[in-house]
């Protein structure tokens, strides 16, 4: 089992024994070519609308926040799947120069490389998203077996929800060998409790939160959350910050206004602050102020990864730069 689930709120959320690791964080799941296209306004059924502007550009679930991780100083590496098209090189380009451990990635000869066509409003830098992943880069629980050792080495496991089987498999073998997982899951799915159950970070979108809690409520769907045994239970909101639930008692962290011109990816970069303010031992609070941080600069910048930071350029931010008002979802 993983370590100790209870804990004093006030110290840090994970507390391991020192133990020789190949990396800080793996992360296993997806990786992405997003085509990224900015408007003026979103479409409506029927209307004709001229792009402002439009770029491919590397991205992902998983893979960004890889490479978040990486930016911040963190040791990392994924395992997932990539096309045998140019598509692959395009997207495992920044990982690689991040020095992110790319030996877990398979290349499906054949099968195209996931993309994710990104409208971006441009007044607002809000974003939707339409992914499609050719059925044969799918991750299933043998592969997992066959990357075990790779699990075991490393000192935090980063999962998303989209193999949910797979994810299962990694988050078992992680938290028999007392390893903490991260969960990022957008949504809910039939069966999702087993593995939220598995994972000692659970990090929720709104609308999973809303759905989880069975009334609407975002608070009640991360009270729900939190009881299936989480050290910190999180329910990112976008704009308005993210709150989290541990040992019972609730933190609301307002997010850091600026100036965003693409939300793509702040997400996946608020999971990496919250890794490496694990990786500190941070307490919930702080974990939370940091991976807001996170979130806001990456936001400062276009694409899933244009704007991740460094650890040095975290700090600054933190100290120059205060959080908005905290406003009730």
């Amino acid at each position: 089992m993983s370590g100790s689930r209870s804990g004093d709120e006030q110290g840090a959320l994970w507390s391991q024994p020192w133990r020789a690791c190949d990396r800080d964080v793996l992360g296993i799941g997806e990786i992405s070519l997003d085509h990224v296209c900015v408007l003026e306004e979103m479409p409506r059924t029927g209307a004709g609308i001229q792009l402002l502007g439009y770029a491919r550009r590397p991205g992902g679930q998983v893979a960004t926040t890889v490479l978040a991780c990486a930016r911040l100083g963190l040791r990392a590496g994924i395992v997932g799947g990539v096309g045998g098209d140019d598509a692959a090189e395009v997207v495992l380009a920044p990982l690689r120069e991040a020095g992110v451990d790319l030996s877990g990635v398979a290349r499906v000869a054949g099968a195209e490389t996931r993309l994710a066509i990104i409208l971006v409003h441009r007044a607002s830098g809000e974003r939707t998203v339409l992914g499609h992943r050719d059925p044969r880069l799918a991750l299933d629980p043998a592969r997992i077996e066959r990357e075990r050792e790779r699990i075991l080495g490393a000192r935090v496991l980063h999962l998303d929800a989209r193999d949910p089987k797979a994810a299962m498999a990694a988050a078992h073998i992680a938290r028999e060998a007392g390893i903490p997982v991260v969960l990022d899951a957008e949504r809910s799915w039939p069966g999702a409790e087993a593995l939220v159950e598995l994972a000692d970070f659970p990090i929720v979108s709104r609308r999973f939160a809303e759905e989880w809690g069975e009334t609407g409520s975002v608070r009640d769907g991360l009270r729900a959350l939190a009881s299936r045994g989480a050290r910190l239970a999180v329910v990112t909101l976008g704009e308005l910050g993210a709150i989290g639930s541990s040992s019972g008692r609730d933190f609301e962290s307002p997010a850091f206004p600026v100036e965003a011109r693409d939300t793509t990816g702040a997400g996946d970069a608020f999971h990496a602050g919250l890794i490496w303010s694990l990786l500190r031992g941070h307490h919930a609070e702080r974990a939370l102020r940091v991976a807001n941080a996170v979130a806001a600069m990456s936001c400062e910048a276009p694409g899933a990864q244009g704007g991740l930071p460094t650890a040095d350029a975290v700090g600054d931010f933190l100290a120059t730069r205060r959080p908005q008002a905290w406003k009730e979802p």
